[in-house]
């Protein structure tokens, strides 16, 4: 604060400064406004000069001079003064410099005249006083002070006992004791009691005192003794009252004192009339807060102490123990607690209605402590009944009763009674919030609370309200969830199992959405009870006895323990199915009891227990899948079981559950599909299961009857409730379609969200689980949601496609069910519009609705593949295809015969039954007659649909396949696209897809081969089966089946072939350009050749199986294990072949047994199934007729081992070629073999290009854009390393390297070559046999001048066979060997010495070609490798020579190879120069071809196999080659086909090297080794050339 007085003033204080002074003084003292700041600036100004003076600025006669003149400007002015000495005193006497003080003194001296004694006396220190000579002694002062004070303050006033006379308190009682009825009032009474103190001397406050008295005893006089008080009050001080009420109360605090209530109700209508504070009553009422506080940490300590005991396990001797302290310990507990006056005042209080001075006492208190007693929960709710009775009348009533009403409160301070739900908010939920869970002592309230609620969500959901009105519902609506969480549900918990809160709690909670009734529970189950020791206990007590129930519960005894769980959750739902959850994640065998004995819960407790399962479904601390990673774990599966159970049973909501699958699949999660899947199939009961017996396959493909009955494991029954649940739970929340496509996404994510760091095993498994939910899924809402539902819901598949990014397959099988509902309502109309009932009418019609449906579909696919695609298959054909169902395509006759049987059966069961009351056997009678009825009028209808659906399909059939380019290129569109995504996707599917290949032939529809499809089947089923989940393999393995068993019925008999493919475009075997179909029996292909053709079919897939069993992948050996079991009734049929497998499945058994037991199991099973298969098994030659063709030096072959056959069937679609024009038919051939789209490279094959199809023909559309891939860069390279030769197939690249110059030299080779490799290889009895045999079949083919066309083929093709086979027969001696040496490996070019005796060789030489099937590039015979010893000649010394000379010494060895290496360099160089010559001959004869007829080229090919070579050639084993040879196109073959064969062996080798690192592949390893150093050896250009032939193969 600024200095009022400057330096400049006492400096110059005489001259000017002591006006100064006396002016400002002046100016303070006149300034009226604002007094207290004028007094502080007064005070200040008098201080500062004062203090000048104790500084020694100012002599102390100047300042009392000045003082005495200011003195007179205030009156206050020396009570002023007086002040600042005191302060001046306390400052002073403080200081250590003396002088200061004695200034001081001085001062006041001086000023002695201006301040009176008796106002210093009152403020200066006793010691100062002493000092001014103002006292004489400080103590005797002290001591006098403190006596006066004493007789002041402490001793009490008595009035003269004597002089109060009785008679006066007699009166006052009378005077208040009289009848108050009349016209008295408190006034006149005042009065009275006023002359009554006067008369009788009467003490005031005794007075007062016995007014209070009287009012207790009279508590219906309110109105009288309130204002009675309230005048007597005045005369008194304001604190009597309180200090008289306080002394009332400390009387009563003696231990065994109790207060009366009369007294309370007092003290609390004064404290509602403001006669007194609370303040000052609160502190004379006992016990203390702190008191309260520690009992109510007590209190809960011992809640938690006896949750502890309840949990342990306490041993039987311990536990006497324990009951005799807690027995001591209640003992203690009963003796009476201390009176809680506070609380009595509370309950007063409330009952009176003062809600404010009653909230401010508890507001004082813990939480729910005060209404953790009885009495006090009891008079709030009393209140609140009070408060609620007008609302609760006009809406909370439920119709037709009539209640009790309510009186309200006399007073008119209690709160205002509620009118509005507005009104609710100012009071009643506040107190509410006081109850808390105490208001379960009142379950009417409860009720009351409940039913308003109730009333309110009613008027909230309804619309047509202002913005201002909305906002405040939106206020009321979540108070009314705090009431529910804080007071309601806490209420229950603690109510005494009380069914009817509970339902009654429902009403109002099925009006809230499903994500605030979760909300709440979740609050109740997780924080509600630990807030409060009474919820802690009852926790405990829960849980210890569902443990009790849980123990006890078995199958036997479900209704006891049923009523005893449903006991239990009226009132702790949350806490008993957390733990009988946690139960049933570990035991999954108390599923079925636990189902059944939830029968006895309320609606509210299903609805929670959708929460618990949902809870525990996202527990985070549990592990999704076992330890092992590759399976999901058992609490997962046993929680989904459950859920499936129980939500069919009862009526539980359910988009709670669906919502969070919905959410774990946005997520990325798949896991939780698993409780969709069973939902669905409990609720709908639409299983999914791959273990569909054939029969029940067929019954899913009729009508729902028949589904019903034949089609599942279980008895579906009532269903319809549950499923119409299920559909309303997705309907309403719009779950449907977003479920479908988060599966049809999730399907194809798993391997990359989910793939990672997971077991293969398992992604395969979460693969299929997604796949399999979503087909179970698809098809419930197909066969439940009506056309108008799913017709707005699914939009359309362009959409679905492009859009929502959903695969194909499963946009095609969600718009399915859309498309036959749409066609079929579409034919109702138009049938209904125009009534002809012709059945050409209704064709007609059925067409016309088909058209309409499908018009827009058509134009949609077109959007789903590029333009190129729709050269080949027209839009209608894919959406024909992916449209149709096996319902529309044939009636299963024996199905539905079978389930009508079934049903006689019963019937006859229902009649012998003597013990079947009468009317059960009736109605069970009436039920099998129904359903008989049901499934005749369904398999009627279901056929006369089948035919309007092939009528439609013969309109259609000739716009479907447009081969703009080439057949082949169609049918490679037709499997990529069509067949092989959907004969994985569901069993019917798989049947389906066959069916439909076999209806295509049927309806002899244009350009489709029908042998090219089967052929691309059948031919290499490696791909497809490595790329297969487990399920995938399974249905594969149907469709394969499903394809066998056509071809097996062709195969089986000469008149059903004639009759079913004898004369259909299909088995045309010649490809003519398009339009030319038809026409010329020859060009058929024969009975006898097809079943050549089937037997390497049954070849092909002997070869894939045993490499996919050789590989040691895991997914390899299941899938093919897997496809083997399903096609077992129609393969193997042919003996050697089942030999072959059965060697290998045998050797995996022994394998797998220890490392992975769920492969030795699937072994084992199909090992045993393929032994009882053994018996009708048939040799060979009784499978196809096997008569060796005559040719040059080509020996007959023997049947010896696995695919033995001579294969002059090799030739299958092989005659259908050379007709379309040398480039087309190149072309085509090429893409049979190789199954890729190749259509960029006809404009650059001018020359003719022919392929070989090692079993490679892509039979799945996955693999074919690898091949593609690795094709162009094959050819690339081949351009750069050599553009003399024209682009062309490995064969045509193997001919140009070896073709021209080996017939001669092998001519000159032959004899030493075989001469040498007789001396080296033993010789068994069979290959003398062999020998004769090549003997005799050349002298038969010299003698045969003109060759069929089929002869020469397979001769042909024999001859490539043998090559390879040759070259791997030395090849394994060789191994052989070097096994017995001890696998020693040497690793030289140069070959392998062995001392091994030759029958040793020759037996394990055997036994690895036995085991070595499919180490075969192509698919020629292990029996030709023993055969064709001496036709091994030119190839074998080319790249083998290593191998020939096995027994020879080193040095020999060396010679040999000396020669061998030149030999080979001059070969070299003579083919190159017959290459440019080849070509020039090859572009000859192509323009010549394209000119020639159909007749002319069969007219030359006949020449030509008599006299001149053509350079047109086949030698591919794939179906897709002409068999057209010439005799010295033959010769060339086998020099060509070496080259050739290396380079499949190689690539074989690669594959199974790459799929497998199991030691059985070690054996090609060693074979590719010495081929690479052999290679090497032979000069540069013919490793490059080799390459090359390896690379087209790749």
């Amino acid at each position: 604060m600024a200095a009022l007085l400057p330096a400049e003033w006492i400096k110059n204080w005489e001259k000017g400064g002591k006006n100064e002074f006396v002016q400002l003084c002046r100016a303070l003292s006149e300034n009226k406004s604002h007094d207290s700041m004028v007094f502080r600036d007064i005070q200040q100004a008098l201080y500062e000069l004062a203090y000048h003076v104790v500084r020694g600025n100012l002599k102390h006669d100047q300042a009392s001079n000045v003082l005495g003149d200011v003195i007179e400007f205030r009156e206050d002015m020396p009570s002023i003064l007086a002040d600042v000495f005191c302060i001046l005193d306390i400052e002073t006497s403080c200081l250590e410099e003396k002088s200061k003080r004695d200034h001081f003194t001085q001062l006041v001296l001086a000023c002695l005249y201006l301040v009176s004694d008796t106002v210093l006396k009152e403020r200066l220190d006793p010691e100062t006083l002493e000092s001014l000579g103002l006292i004489k002694q400080s103590q005797q002062f002290n001591q006098k002070s403190v006596k006066i004070k004493t007789k002041l303050f402490y001793k009490q006033q008595k009035f003269n006992l004597l002089r109060e006379e009785n008679e006066g308190y007699a009166k006052l009682i009378a005077e208040l004791g009289q009848d108050l009825s009349g016209n008295i009032t408190s006034d006149l009474i005042l009065e009275n009691i006023k002359s009554l103190i006067g008369c009788f001397n009467l003490d005031p406050n005794r007075v007062l005192d016995i007014i209070l008295e009287v009012y207790e005893c009279r508590p219906e006089y309110d109105d009288f003794f309130v204002p009675l008080i309230e005048s007597y009050m005045y005369m008194c001080e304001p604190q009597t009252l309180c200090h008289i009420l306080g002394f009332k109360f400390k009387f009563y605090q003696d231990p065994s004192g109790e207060t009366p209530p009369s007294l309370y109700r007092v003290a609390a209508v004064l404290l509602q009339h403001n006669l007194i504070d609370l303040e000052d009553l609160y502190v004379h009422l006992l016990p203390g807060d702190n008191t309260i506080l520690e009992e109510h940490k007590r209190e809960l300590m011992e809640a938690k102490q006896i949750v502890r005991k309840l949990t342990m396990v306490v041993l039987s001797s311990e536990k006497t123990e324990e009951k005799e302290k807690e027995k001591e310990k209640e003992e203690e507990k009963t003796e009476k607690p201390p009176d809680n006056q506070k609380l009595g005042l509370l309950e007063a209080l409330l009952k009176i209605g003062d809600w404010q001075h009653a909230q401010s006492i508890m507001d004082q208190m813990p939480p729910f402590y005060a209404t953790s007693h009885k009495s006090i929960a009891v008079a709030l709710c009393q209140l609140v009944h009070v408060t609620i009775e007008p609302l609760y009348r006009r809406v909370g009533v439920p119709k037709g009763a009539k209640g009790s009403p309510v009186s309200s409160l006399p007073n008119k301070r209690a709160p205002k009674q509620a009118d509005s739900f507005e009104d609710l908010r100012k009071e009643v939920f506040n107190m509410l919030c006081y109850l808390g869970p105490h208001l379960s002592h009142d379950p009417i309230l409860f009720a009351k609370v409940v039913r308003l609620g109730k009333a309110f969500m009613k008027e909230f959901q309804s619309d047509g309200s202002k913005q201002e009105d909305k906002d405040k519902m939106e206020l009321l609506f979540s108070c009314l969830l705090s009431i529910t969480d804080q007071v309601l549900l806490p209420s229950l918990s603690l109510m005494d199992c009380n069914a009817c809160m509970s339902e009654e709690l429902w009403g109002m909670f099925k009006t809230f959405p499903y994500q605030y009734r979760y909300r709440l529970y979740g609050q109740w189950k997780n924080e509600t009870y630990n807030s409060h020791p009474l919820l802690v206990k009852v926790k405990a007590q829960t849980i210890d006895r569902a443990k009790y129930i849980m123990k006890r519960l078995t199958k036997e005894n479900v209704k006891p323990s049923g009523r005893q769980i449903g006991k239990l959750s009226h009132s702790n739902p949350t806490i008993l199915f957390d733990y009988i959850l946690s139960q049933i994640q570990k035991y999954d065998n108390l599923i079925t009891p636990v189902v059944d004995s939830l029968k006895y819960l309320t609606s509210l407790n299903y609805d929670v227990l959708a929460y618990c399962i949902i809870e525990a479904l996202a527990n985070p601390e549990k592990e999704r899948m076992k330890h092992d990673d590759t399976t999901i774990s058992s609490w997962l599966q046993s929680l989904a079981s459950f859920c499936g159970a129980v939500f069919r049973k009862y009526p539980i909501e359910l988009a709670g559950l669906l919502q969070y699958v919905a959410n774990q699949l946005k997520a990325g999660k798949s896991f939780d599909l698993l409780i969709l899947k069973e939902v669905v199939q409990k609720m709908a009961g639409i299983e999914i299961t791959e273990e569909m017996t054939m029969e029940q396959l067929e019954a899913m493909t009729g009508g729902e009857q028949l589904k019903a009955e034949g089609g599942y494991f279980g008895q579906i029954r009532n269903t319809k409730k549950s499923s119409q649940r299920l559909k309303d739970a997705l309907l309403d929340h719009d779950l449907a379609l977003p479920l479908c496509l988060l599966m049809a996404q999730q399907r194809n994510g798993v391997i990359f969200q989910e793939g990672g760091e997971k077991h293969l095993k398992l992604v395969g498994k979460l693969y299929d689980q997604c796949h399999d939910t979503l087909v179970q899924f698809g098809g419930f809402l197909a066969s439940n949601l009506s056309t108008e539902d799913y017709i707005k819901r699914v939009p359309s598949i362009d959409v679905l496609c492009n859009e929502f990014h959903t695969p194909h397959d499963a946009a095609f099988f969600l718009s399915r069910p859309m498309y036959a509902h749409h066609i079929s309502s579409k034919y109702d109309e138009l049938k209904k519009a125009e009534k002809g009932n012709k059945q050409q009418h209704k064709v007609h019609k059925y067409i016309t609705a088909c058209e309409l449906v499908m018009a827009p579909v058509h134009e949609a696919v077109i959007s789903l593949h590029l333009p190129k695609v729709w050269d080949d298959i027209s839009p209608q054909f894919y959406a024909t295809f992916w449209s149709l169902t096996m319902y529309d395509l044939a009636v299963p006759h024996s199905s539905y015969d079978r389930e009508v049987n079934k049903l006689k059966v019963q019937m006859k069961a229902i009649d012998d039954n003597q013990e079947m009351p009468p009317n059960k056997k009736k109605k069970e009678k009436e039920r099998c007659t129904a359903l008989q009825d049901k499934l005749l009028e369904e398999e009627k209808k279901q056929l006369e649909h089948v035919q309007r659906v092939l009528q439609r399909l013969k309109l259609e059939k000739d716009n479907w396949l447009l081969a703009k380019s080439t057949k082949n290129e169609t049918i490679t569109k037709f499997l990529q696209l069509c067949i092989f995504p959907r004969c994985i996707f569901s069993a019917i599917d798989a049947v389906y897809c066959a069916h439909f290949v076999e209806l295509v032939h049927q309806q002899k529809t244009p350009n489709f081969s029908t042998l090219l499809c089967y052929d691309r089947v059948f031919s290499d089923i490696i791909y497809t089966v490595a790329s297969c989940t487990e399920n995938e393999a399974s249905r594969y393995g149907r469709f394969l089946c499903c394809m066998l068993e056509t071809v097996t019925r062709w195969h089986s008999d000469r008149v059903i072939y004639e009759k079913e493919c004898g004369n259909y475009p299909g088995f045309l075997t010649i490809l003519r350009a398009t339009g030319f179909d038809g026409g010329n029996k020859a060009d058929q292909l024969d009975y006898e050749n097809f079943r050549h053709v089937v037997h390497k079919w049954h070849y092909k897939l002997t070869k894939a199986s045993v490499h996919c069993l050789e590989t040691g992948e895991y997914t390899h050996i299941r899938n093919i294990l897997i496809v083997l079991t399903k096609i077992l009734p129609w393969y193997p049929k042919v003996l050697n072949l089942g030999q072959a497998l059965e060697r290998r499945v045998h050797k995996i058994c022994q394998e797998e047994k220890e490392k992975r037991p769920d492969l030795y199991a699937l072994a084992m099973g199909y090992s045993g199934q393929l032994k009882s298969r053994k018996p009708f098994m048939i040799p060979e030659n009784e499978f196809h007729h096997k008569d060796p063709p005559a040719r040059n030096a080509v020996p007959a072959t023997v049947q010896n081992g696995p695919g033995g056959a001579a294969m002059p069937a090799s030739l299958t679609v092989n005659t259908v070629r050379l007709e379309e024009g040398a480039t087309e038919e190149a072309d085509k051939l090429k893409e049979k073999s190789q199954g890729v789209v190749k259509v960029i490279n006809k404009a650059v094959n001018a020359a003719p290009k022919v392929t070989t199809s090692n079993g490679n023909s892509a039979s799945n559309s996955k693999i074919i854009k690898e091949k593609d891939e690795k094709e162009k860069s094959g050819k690339e390279k081949d351009k750069e390393k050599k553009d003399k030769t024209p682009t062309a197939t490995p064969e045509m690249k193997a001919l140009g390297k070896d073709g021209k110059e080996k017939p001669k030299e092998e001519r000159a080779n032959k004899d030493d070559k075989a001469r040498e490799i007789k001396e080296k290889t033993p010789k068994s009895d069979k290959e003398k046999e062999k020998v004769k045999k090549e003997e005799k079949a050349s002298k038969e083919e010299k003698s045969k001048t003109v060759v069929t066309i089929i002869e020469s083929k397979s001769a042909a093709e024999k001859e490539r066979e043998k090559e390879p086979s040759r070259e791997r027969d030395v090849a394994k001696e060789m191994k052989s060997k070097e096994n017995a040496k001890g696998g020693e490996k040497v690793p030289v070019a140069g070959s392998l010495k062995s001392p091994v005796p030759r029958s040793e060789a020759s037996e394990s030489e055997r036994e690895q070609k036995r085991r070595k099937i499919d180490t075969h590039s192509s698919p020629s015979h292990s029996s030709t490798v023993k055969d064709n010893l001496n036709e091994l000649k030119d190839s074998s010394a080319k790249h083998y020579i290593n191998h020939t000379t096995p027994t020879l010494s080193k040095s020999k060895e060396r010679e040999v190879e000396k020669k061998d290496l030149d030999k080979s360099r001059e070969r070299s160089r003579e083919r190159e120069k017959k290459d440019d010559k080849d070509r020039k001959d090859r572009k000859r004869d192509h323009s010549n071809n394209e000119r020639e007829v159909p007749q002319d080229s069969t007219k030359r090919r006949k020449e030509e196999n008599g006299t001149t070579g053509s350079s047109k050639h086949s030698k591919s084993e794939s179906p897709s080659d002409s068999p057209r040879l010439n005799e010295k196109e033959k010769e060339k073959n086998k020099s060509k086909s070496s080259g050739k064969e290396k380079g499949d062996s190689i690539k074989a080798e690669k594959m199974e090297k790459s799929s497998s690192g199991s030691k059985k592949e070690s054996r090609h390893d060693k074979e590719k080794t010495e081929k690479k150093e052999k290679r090497d050896s032979t000069g540069g250009k013919e490793e490059k050339k080799h390459h090359k032939s390896s690379d087209k193969h790749r």
